[in-house]
């Protein structure tokens, strides 16, 4: 069936393809993503607790599967709504839904957002580190890279408009800590909007990133959902929030609760009392998603795709809880001594491997054979220091937590002999 909401200009890749498919030009996107090695190392990187570390915590790939459930999900409720404006010839497509979310984690580094603090500390001299402009390289430079140069995965342009939360550049900021792309980037920013300068209509940058095709609405509110209602219940199986820390945590905040907050905050713990949570947080993802609707507005972008028409807007109480699980997560969670102890570690070691490297790479203090053979021959022949450092970044951010861990035992550890290398 022939969907009208998408035109031509939606389907257009970044480099001319007449390629004929049984499937449609988001399955391709889909596909692709799935069969990467980038896709598959999520398996090994760290959402909240670090990998490996009991066999019921979530990884980046799990956390990406059940966001790309959701964002499926709510593409079909939105078809099916009363008064929708979709029906079956002209709807948001599922598949290119499903491709960003699956898509939405590929560039963040090894032990979660720790590691990407530290990237970007590391690479702001050289442009900066951010885990969404990261995802962005993959697709555009890095997936199938080969030794004849063939760069990216070649991706349409409604799917890499549907990964761009963010359309602001690194100089646009004042040496930014997230929430940009790469400088060079800008050129992926121009395909996706035609060469159409919106910079003149936002002028900050801020504002800018909140320029956003529906499709990257709904993944970005699929990530929401997955992040604020998973990672609690990882936290609750994992002894980070318990009856007893929810009560002191009330405590210390009660001025600053509302009365449904408060409502939601008992619940919480009767859930955990009656040992029922996983259950009753598995139907909270279902209210999450029935909390969505559809507003139609006017854009820039009108003439050329329908993706800029609507706007998804989400109901206010689910909203306020989704802010208050994820307040609970990071003051008891994310704020405890385990994971502070954990970051320090991803900050020790991430800080230790990228200065070996530029070291040997680009100070030219040692010209040790360090990497392998692919990224230091890609290194090797390139000349401008800012995309040598780029280069190295590729290779750190691209490790699960079990391989930087082992190649940082390698280089740093006199008791550690492995000389295997699966790179």
């Amino acid at each position: 069936m022939n969907n009208k909401f998408y035109t031509n200009f939606d389907f257009e890749r970044i480099r001319s393809s007449n390629r004929n498919d049984y499937r449609s030009p988001f399955q391709i996107d889909r596909d692709r993503i799935i069969h990467s090695s980038e896709f598959r190392r999520l398996q090994g990187k760290t959402q909240v607790f670090l990998s490996g570390e009991s066999d019921y915590y979530r990884t980046r790939l799990t956390h990406s599967i059940e966001v790309a459930q959701i964002g499926r999900s709510i593409s079909n409720y939105l078809l099916h709504i009363k008064d929708s404006p979709f029906n079956q010839d002209f709807h948001i497509d599922a598949d290119l839904v499903e491709s960003a979310c699956l898509s939405h984690d590929l560039g963040h580094p090894p032990f979660g957002h720790a590691g990407e603090r530290t990237l970007n500390s590391l690479m702001k001299k050289y442009g900066g580190f951010e885990g969404n402009a990261q995802t962005l390289r993959l697709l555009t430079e890095i997936f199938y890279r080969d030794h004849n140069d063939r760069r990216g995965m070649n991706p349409t342009r409604a799917f890499l408009d549907s990964i761009l939360k963010y359309k602001a550049i690194f100089s646009q900021f004042n040496l930014p800590e997230n929430h940009f792309i790469y400088d060079y980037q800008r050129k992926y920013v121009d395909f996706v909007l035609e060469g159409t300068d919106i910079n003149n209509l936002i002028q900050l940058p801020d504002n800018l990133n909140k320029f956003r095709s529906i499709e990257c609405q709904i993944m970005d509110w699929a990530d929401d959902t997955a992040y604020a209602i998973n990672d609690i219940v990882d936290s609750i199986s994992g002894g980070f929030i318990s009856v007893s820390s929810l009560e002191n945590w009330t405590d210390i905040n009660c001025n600053k609760l509302t009365g449904e907050e408060l409502e939601v905050i008992n619940q919480l713990k009767k859930w955990i009392k009656d040992q029922n949570y996983k259950a009753k947080f598995g139907s909270q993802i279902g209210e999450f998603i029935l909390a969505c609707k559809i507003e139609e507005k006017e854009s820039i972008l009108d003439e050329f795709t329908n993706r800029y028409k609507f706007t998804l807007t989400i109901d206010k109480s689910v909203k306020l809880k989704a802010k208050l699980y994820k307040k609970i997560a990071v003051d008891l969670v994310f704020s405890s001594p385990p994971l502070h102890q954990m970051e320090f570690k991803a900050d020790e070691m991430i800080s230790r491997l990228f200065k070996l490297y530029e070291s040997n790479y680009i100070n030219g203090k040692s010209n040790l054979k360090l990497l392998p053979d692919f990224t230091h021959n890609l290194i090797k022949n390139e000349d401008d220091i800012n995309q040598k450092a780029r280069l190295i970044c590729d290779y750190i951010s691209g490790m699960t937590d079990s391989y930087a861990m082992r190649i940082y035992k390698r280089l740093f550890d006199p008791n550690f002999s492995s000389l295997i290398d699966f790179s």
